[in-house]
């Protein structure tokens, strides 16, 4: 009667030595089994100081949809501080460290979909992203390219009569454009075919640096211009302090793109929430 207890002793035993080797080797199997977190390339032509609040408003909506940054994804920031020569460059590196999806905005988008077409990239865009070629058409955007535009650059004709309506007395308007930016020439054209209609003259004036924007404001006063026009686009968007700063040094009333703009002290501003596109 002894030997069925000891064979079933031994049994148990075997049994829990083999559930404590198992219970060593595996957390260690499923640790290994784990996922890195994914890896977000986040590429801007504008620089990490101008753009923070972009950033910020792209980590917040990241937050929304469960992901935060340090915890279950991960972002490479790759800045181009306004030269756009770099964005090439800086997007083959991202597909270079194979990320998940690049994130762009809208002068990095030509550079991303340039270095590749299988990684995902979404978008930021102040244009019409179908005129640009980025996409096929705005319900199916085909490729790997697909994002947010919130059509800053089509409100060109609007701005300049809502200029016109707080400035009436205006006959000549000064339109300052950054040149480098992807859509600045349809955006000059629509200004001119507004102004036609509004009796206006224009005097375009274009601005690609830090020196450019000094020297366009030094010339303004002698344009005879009776108020100022901002084009939109990144760069400007990340020099608003500067843009209102100078403006107001020489009492000329200027629109601008950006409701942050006119928040920070600019005349007034019309145009989507660039900040709620980047969230």
């Amino acid at each position: 009667m002894k030997r069925p207890s000891v064979a079933i002793h031994q049994r148990t035993a075997e049994c829990i030595a083999l559930l404590v080797a198992t219970a060593g080797i595996w957390p260690l199997t499923c640790l290994a089994q784990q996922r890195a977190p994914p890896v977000v390339g986040f590429l801007n032509s504008a620089s990490a100081d101008g753009y923070a609040g972009m950033a910020e408003a792209f980590r917040h909506g990241l937050k929304e949809t469960g992901y935060v940054e340090g915890q279950n994804v991960t972002i490479e920031y790759r800045w181009a501080n306004n030269v756009y020569d770099r964005l090439p460059a800086l997007a083959a590196d991202l597909v270079s460290r194979r990320v998940a999806v690049i994130v762009a905005n809208s002068p990095a988008i030509a550079a991303a979909e340039a270095a590749t077409k299988t990684i995902p990239i979404t978008f930021m865009s102040g244009d019409d992203p179908v005129r640009l070629g980025f996409v096929d058409s705005l319900a199916k955007p085909g490729g790997n390219a697909t994002g947010v535009t919130i059509f800053s650059g089509e409100l060109a004709a609007k701005r300049l009569a809502i200029l016109l309506g707080v400035v009436p007395q205006a006959k000549m308007i000064a339109v300052l454009i950054n040149s480098d930016w992807p859509a600045a020439v349809r955006f000059a054209a629509d200004v001119e075919a507004a102004a036609q209609v509004l009796g206006l003259q224009i005097q375009v004036l274009r601005a690609n640096n830090e020196s450019e924007i000094d020297d366009a404001f030094n010339n303004l006063p002698r344009t005879g211009a009776d108020a100022l026009l901002v084009g939109p686009g990144p760069y400007f968007d990340s020099r608003r302090d500067k843009l209102v700063a100078l403006a107001a040094k020489i009492g000329l009333p200027a629109c601008y793109e950006s409701r942050a703009t006119a928040a920070a002290g600019g005349f007034i501003s019309y145009g989507a929430s660039v900040k709620d596109g980047y969230r």
